[in-house]
């Protein structure tokens, strides 16, 4: 009698990680780091300061990563994307100074908000010198086609900004229009930032579209998730006061569907509490329960699959390799992130 066979556990597999693509770009990530601090200083030492508070202060730097993971994948042998991400970088954080004002926010990536410690003026200012700086270093690289991609996507994302304030506490909003202010917003600029990179690299008009969707399609998951931690992550994860988005009435995709899924009486205390009448913690805990309910979290991380895997089909038309794989890594992580 033959002995009984028993199967051997399945390896479950590890989760995404930015591992590959922090290798791939660890050493062009040392000459972009210079320029960035080369860039931020000032005669003002507030400047500096303020801007180093931001900086230095532990995000994940993926937007200037990506520049020089499509410069990689593109075969590009030059140096032209390392001045090109520290603008990225540059347009990014002098973003986050503004909205950290508008939204009144008293956390950035752990710890308080510029303008908690330096005030509302000078960080409004001091975001204006690192858009600044970022046109500076956009010049230098002397390309025009570099320059309007990334001068467009500024004035893309001030309008999404503008766009997500004037939706604000409106119950109304849909889900079509939550795509196009986080299209805005947030994919503008990681399109912008694989986009240069083609241009750089003299890729085929082909070849430079996919990584422009690659980027943006990376952008709105990579928003998507943010959304979705502010109703299933602690602060000490995501680095900033969980239910922000709540009490600022924020109408991201999980409310939208929570709100389009619920019970009148839901839907009264979701209107109640978008319009800025129901805000205290126990209301929190409420918009927490009912949003997992009706599974609004994990809807809006499904959405973000869809598009991370619209991002990885966007560059198969590159050569398999390191570079793809990083990049593909990468949009993995971007779902599966818990912070």
């Amino acid at each position: 009698m033959s002995a009984d066979i028993v199967p051997l556990p399945r390896r479950s597999e590890p989760p995404p990680s930015l591992d590959p693509i922090l290798a791939l770009t660890a050493s062009g990530m040392n000459a972009v780091n210079a320029v960035i601090l080369e860039r931020m200083q000032s005669e003002i030492p507030l400047i500096p300061a303020l801007a180093g508070h931001l900086i230095s202060g532990g995000g994940k730097r993926l937007r200037p990563m990506l520049t020089l993971a499509g410069a990689a994948l593109a075969g590009y042998q030059g140096t032209r994307q390392h001045k090109l991400a520290a603008a990225v970088e540059f347009i990014h954080t002098a973003t986050l100074l503004h909205d950290d004002v508008v939204d009144g926010s008293d956390l950035r990536r752990g710890k308080a908000a510029a303008n908690i410690i330096f005030g509302n003026p000078a960080t409004v200012l001091v975001g204006d010198f690192l858009f600044s700086r970022a046109f500076e270093v956009m010049v230098e690289d002397g390309s025009l086609k570099v320059l309007k991609i990334l001068s467009a996507a500024s004035a893309v994302i001030a309008e999404g900004e503008v766009d997500q304030l004037t939706a604000q506490r409106k119950i109304e909003t849909s889900e079509a229009r939550y795509l196009q202010i986080i299209r805005a917003k947030t994919a503008a600029l990681f399109a912008a930032s694989t986009r240069v990179a083609a241009v750089v690299a003299e890729c085929e008009e082909d070849q430079e579209s996919a990584l422009d969707e690659y980027g943006r399609n990376l952008g709105v998951a990579f928003q998507l998730v943010d959304d979705a931690l502010d109703y299933d992550a602690d602060a000490a994860a995501m680095g900033k006061a969980r239910g922000d988005d709540f009490r600022e009435g924020k109408m991201t995709l999980p409310v939208i569907l929570a709100y389009a899924r619920g019970t009148e009486d839901e839907r009264d205390f979701w209107k109640a509490a978008i319009g800025g009448h129901r805000t205290t913690d126990a209301d929190l805990a409420e918009a927490i329960r009912l949003i997992a309910k009706y599974d609004a979290v994990a809807a809006t991380r499904e959405r973000a699959r869809h598009f991370a895997q619209r991002a990885i089909d966007a560059i198969s038309i590159f050569p398999d390799g390191k570079p793809r794989a990083a990049m593909a890594e990468a949009a993995r992580f971007a779902v599966a992130r818990g912070y």
